[in-house]
């Protein structure tokens, strides 16, 4: 069942008396509730205390012009969307206050009051739909932090598991095996096979080791980010790649969830520039201010091609969307055949 939404709220304000209360008429048969205010003082004191869907403004208040009530406005944090109401002549100053954020602009004339309701409508709708696009965009950001947030928590738990549960019960069957290779030191078919046993017993160990690293990169108590991300270039390095860590001081990361979407931020850029921009050299920056903390990889490969459409891959997509659920702000820098540098900033209280 659908609900009828209430009527959209307008306050005209306009020095002239007699057209303020016909305008606030004109908009009641419309099927919208109207407040005139015939003063920008008075406006100012009004939208203090009460938000109207839609300001209608005349430009040439006297005691208050409307730039001037817009400026009081914007200082005091209080958005209140608005059409411009002025004279025959000025449409010039009309257009301009629309650059500035008018949603129309209605002129002074004798066809006005036919006019009025028509863009007093369609500005309402417009605002009702940014409203509803708002909401959908916040119910599915929120939603998909709520998936990420499962898989984050599902991963570390299946590392966990594989760290506690399975890399233990190896470990200790490798020990098992070289305390049994001892004894079968006399019995050589038997041995060798048992030293095959104890190579790929300790494989295994590694690779368990090795994927619980993986699936929980981040672990705030023992040193947090920095040192996943130190961790990950360790291994990075083993390769053909230099790969180099800097962080000169403690950075200090408000959860756990962040700083594990920081790390695969980094953990994904650093996989692109080797593998797909052929980087001999990537360098990964933790650091921080007063205000915000900072990730910066960059690395000495073939760059994004010009064509924006192969400038936007899956890996960056990825990368901007983690950026997206934890409030941050991802900046790609990029010239062809001289690498990537990829900068992501959050702010502290984020």
């Amino acid at each position: 069942m659908h609900t009828i939404p209430p009527p959209a709220r307008v306050l005209v304000v306009d020095d002239d008396e007699g057209l303020s209360l016909l305008v606030a008429d004109s908009l009641r048969e419309a099927g919208m509730e109207a407040t005139a205010i015939q003063s920008g003082t008075q406006a100012l004191e009004s939208l203090r205390t009460q938000r109207p869907d839609l300001m209608l403004l005349d430009l040439k208040l006297t005691d208050l012009s409307g730039p001037d009530l817009l400026d009081h406005l914007k200082q005091e944090n209080i958005p209140v969307p608005f059409i411009v109401v002025t004279g025959q002549g000025d449409e010039r100053v009309a257009v301009e206050m629309m650059k500035q954020g008018a949603l129309d602009y209605l002129i002074k004339d004798a066809r006005m009051l036919d006019r009025l309701p028509v863009v007093v409508k369609r500005a309402v709708e417009k605002l009702e739909r940014e409203r509803s696009l708002a909401t959908v965009r916040s119910a599915l950001l929120e939603s998909e932090k709520k998936i990420l947030s499962v898989s984050e928590a599902e991963r570390q738990r299946i590392g966990a598991d594989l760290h506690d549960n399975l890399g233990q019960q190896l470990t200790a069957i490798e020990l098992l095996c070289h305390s049994l290779r001892e004894d079968l030191r006399k019995q050589p078919d038997l041995e060798s096979q048992m030293a095959q046993i104890c190579r790929f017993l300790q494989e295994a160990v590694a690779q368990t080791r090795q994927l619980a690293r993986g699936l929980t990169p981040v672990l705030l108590g023992s040193g947090g980010l920095a040192d996943g991300l130190a961790e990950m270039v360790r291994r990075m390095s083993q390769g053909s790649v230099q790969c180099d860590f800097i962080c000169t001081s403690k950075v200090k990361i408000r959860g756990e969830n962040v700083a594990n979407h920081l790390f695969r931020i980094a953990q994904e850029a650093v996989n692109n520039a080797t593998k797909h921009a052929r980087a001999s050299k990537v360098t990964v920056t933790l650091s921080q201010n007063r205000d915000t903390v900072q990730l910066q990889i960059e690395d000495n490969g073939q760059g994004f091609p010009k064509s924006k459409k192969h400038a936007s891959g899956l890996g960056l997509q990825i990368m901007q969307h983690r950026a997206n659920v934890i409030g941050a702000t991802l900046e790609t820098r990029s010239v062809p055949g001289k690498g990537v540098k990829i900068i992501c900033t959050i702010r502290k209280h984020e």
